[in-house]
């Protein structure tokens, strides 16, 4: 099973630039402040996400309305409805699963995050690393586990007190109480969980190794695997996770979906091709600027229609995220389309 997609060696070397490299460079070169975050205000701790409403975070979901054209040629009007309807469906429901059961919903929004990133790292793999070593559902569908992981559990395990701190900021605009949570948060759990998971990403990088030995598959892509893994691991142990999961979220996983995105744009894959990613960019912010704009109006919502919403950084932090947790379901079932329909299941 692979992605059926042969790039031209300007366009991979661009991909590999932008969709791979670039990633790594920004995760290390905002380590310091990562590292620095316990002693900053909470104003300048929530800045990444804070960024996410304009760069790359919030408007990497944004060009969905565009993705059956592009992909499927239905046309821009049937796209558009279509994706309309999806995200009207999921994300209305999935905003009153917050208002009757916050706590519920908020396990939900980890496992769908978890899902979501997972799944936008193994499209990376395969097509923007050209990962041999995943040749298998069964494989592929472990490496999902493992990289979406890092970002939902890894910090559960290096920043347990911070963690729960956001869940009950999330859960209590809706007066909803985290207690039920606490077990989650003991040692033993934690123990658990790093136990647990850290066995699974042993399993997932033996058995890509494996294949690199037995079958010939290309060892740099497994070593990028490998590479990107444990350098996560120790991203997630070290940064407090309001910090660390901004900052992946805008400069790992939406990037990585924005370059997915422009394969899809031949334009777009002109520009890149040629070298020029600022007008890649600026073809990707014209295509996200009108459901980016509708995306702040969801926040709007989130702040007019939660019963407990409270003023400072923390209190936007929670409107901000439930907003994007209803916007992430209908995403999801954007991207797990794509990936069906480009093979990569």
């Amino acid at each position: 099973m692979a992605v059926a997609e042969s790039l031209p060696g300007s366009l991979r070397a661009a991909l590999d630039r932008w969709g791979i490299r670039a990633s790594w460079v920004a995760l290390a070169v905002t380590l310091p402040f990562g590292l620095l975050a316990p002693t900053l205000s909470p104003a300048l701790r929530y800045a990444p996400f804070l960024a996410s409403v304009l760069v790359f975070g919030l408007p990497h979901g944004a060009v969905d309305h565009l993705v059956p054209d592009r992909l499927a040629g239905t046309g821009l009007v049937q796209s558009v409805a279509v994706v309309v309807a999806v995200y009207a469906v999921l994300g209305v429901g999935y905003g009153l699963w917050w208002a009757l059961a916050p706590v519920s919903a908020f396990v939900a929004f980890i496992a769908i995050t978890l899902f979501h990133w997972g799944q936008g790292d193994v499209y990376a793999l395969l097509v923007l690393a050209g990962a041999e070593h995943l040749p298998s559902r069964v494989e592929r569908g472990l490496a999902l586990v493992v990289r979406g992981g890092l970002p939902m559990l890894v910090p559960l395990v290096g920043h347990p007190t911070e963690y729960r701190r956001v869940a009950g900021a999330l859960v209590g605009l809706f007066a909803g109480g985290v207690g039920a949570l606490d077990p989650v948060f003991t040692p033993a759990a934690r123990v658990a969980v790093a136990v647990g998971f850290g066995a699974l990403t042993l399993l997932a990088l033996v058995v890509g190794g494996d294949r690199v030995r037995r079958d010939d598959a290309a060892r740099r892509p497994w070593l990028v695997d490998a590479g990107e893994t444990l350098g996560l691991w120790a991203y997630f142990l070290l940064v407090p996770p309001v910090v660390g999961i901004g900052l992946y979220f805008c400069f790992w996983h939406a990037t990585r979906h924005i370059a997915r995105l422009e394969l899809l744009d031949p334009g777009a894959r002109e520009t890149l091709a040629a070298g020029d990613l600022p007008g890649t960019l600026r073809r990707f912010a014209r295509d996200a600027a009108p459901a980016t704009a509708g995306g702040l109006l969801v926040v709007a919502g989130v702040w007019a229609l939660a019963p407990r919403p409270t003023a400072g950084p923390e209190g936007l932090l929670a409107v901000y995220l439930v907003a994007i947790a209803v916007m992430t379901l209908p995403h999801v079932a954007v991207v797990t389309w794509m990936d069906l329909r480009q093979g990569v299941w």
